[in-house]
């Protein structure tokens, strides 16, 4: 073909060019593909409880020993024996130390003898007194060998009272030497060894802590002793004075509150470094799980019994420090409700204000819905074991992709077919 026919033809097929470029970005225009229609996305719905609760308040504390003794030796000597095992139980009134006693019974064995001196020196007074007034009536003595046979008897006497003392208190040095249990409980480590020096009243021997019960300390905010007080005075509760008001307690590896106890005393005056108030609960310890110094939690009742609307804690949201519920209403749409909650019970929260009673509140599918949205409601306590997994219920973003299709120009190979020996 010759040039100049060549650039006719092309100058003839230009405007067809144009006119099919053109008619293609018009067909790749945006307005001219649909979008497809969203499908309603599917939510557990659910009323809210109404249920009568009792409102708590919650603290914190440390347990104590009701009673608590440092054992030491009222008299100085050497151990001679530590007679408990460390960390052992002990009664009332066991034997635990043994300190030399030798030179205490030394002591009241000569303290004896001085009394049987005074006694004896006693007696010959007593005599010589019963024969000076004998005497005196005949004026066979003078009045004042008579006074003086009479102050001798009396001093004597108090001769005789002194020695005992001295006995008794020599006597008293030796049980000394056996240091007993005041009270039972379990004892400590002991602190000194046998043959060691002990001063009196002032070696640690041992400590023994009581267990059963067992004292909680716990401190109680200034506005909840105003709240509590108030209440009182209006008769809706009753004051740990006059009723025992039941303290309910939680160990640190608990998550419910398991144990009970009692208030049994209130401090008189508020610490005004803290702004709080001390409170004690006595509680039972005979299975010997407690012990002093733990670390519970404790909640007693701040209010009467009454009728609150509850809902599941999973179905509460947070948004900047306040909570919030997604209800369903007439027409299927999702609207955001902002609500005042109140205490946890049993995995439920009580909502103070903001929800109505038999309002459908969405318990599952939070995070795939948003205010105004259309959703196809289902009730939770009917179809809840056919609920999607906790994976897309927490993030509505994840979809399962379909396995890929095999690209269509690459067709499968056929089997390789084998050739007979007649047609090689």
């Amino acid at each position: 073909m010759s040039k100049s026919s060549v650039l006719r033809w092309l100058g003839s097929a230009a405007p067809a060019a144009v006119a099919l470029l053109a008619a293609g970005l018009a067909g790749c225009h945006p307005a001219a593909i649909k979008p497809p229609l969203k499908k309603p996305a599917e939510v557990f719905v659910a009323p809210p409880t109404s249920e009568t609760v009792t409102e708590y308040q919650e603290f914190t504390g440390r347990t104590m020993a009701v009673n608590t003794v440092e054992i030491r030796s009222r008299v100085s000597g050497y151990l001679d024996q530590v007679l408990f095992h460390d960390g052992a139980d002990v009664k009332q009134g066991q034997l635990l130390c043994v300190i030399d006693d030798r030179s205490y019974k030394a002591t009241a064995a000569n303290a004896a003898a001085m009394v049987a001196q005074a006694v004896a020196r006693q007696g010959s007074l007593v005599n010589q007194d019963r024969r000076s007034r004998d005497l005196r009536r005949t004026n066979a003595v003078s009045e004042e060998q008579y006074e003086m046979i009479a102050f001798q008897r009396s001093e004597a006497d108090a001769a005789v009272t002194a020695a005992e003392a001295q006995k008794q208190l020599a006597d008293l040095n030796v049980t000394y030497t056996r240091v007993t249990a005041p009270l039972g409980g379990v004892i400590s480590n002991r602190r000194v060894d046998p043959g060691n020096l002990v001063k009196a009243d002032e070696t640690l021997l041992a400590t023994i802590v009581s267990l059963d019960p067992i004292y909680a300390y716990f401190d109680v905010n200034e506005r909840t002793v105003l709240r509590l007080r108030r209440l009182i005075q209006e008769g809706q509760i009753e004051s740990a004075d006059e009723a025992k008001v039941v303290v309910q307690v939680a160990l640190a590896d608990e998550e419910g509150f398991r144990h009970r106890g009692t208030i049994d005393f209130l401090d008189n005056q508020i610490d005004p470094n803290t702004g709080t108030q001390r409170v004690r609960a006595v509680i039972a310890n005979s299975h010997r799980l407690l012990s002093p110094g733990l670390f519970v939690r404790l909640r007693f009742p701040v209010g009467p019994p009454h009728t609150a609307l509850l809902v599941q804690e999973e179905a509460l949201g947070t948004d900047q420090g306040q909570r919030f519920l997604y209800v369903v209403n007439d027409k299927d749409e999702v609207a955001y409700r902002r609500v005042q909650v109140g205490m946890l019970t049993q995995g439920k929260r009580v909502i103070e204000d903001g929800l109505k009673p038999g309002e459908r509140v969405v318990v599952n599918g939070l995070q795939r819905v948003r205010p105004g949205d259309k959703v196809t409601p289902q009730s939770a306590e009917t179809t809840a074991p056919e609920a999607p997994s906790a994976e897309l219920a927490m993030d509505a973003t994840v979809t399962r992709k379909p396995p890929l299709p095999m690209p269509a120009s690459t067709p499968r190979r056929a089997p390789r077919a084998t050739r007979t020996s007649a047609e090689r």
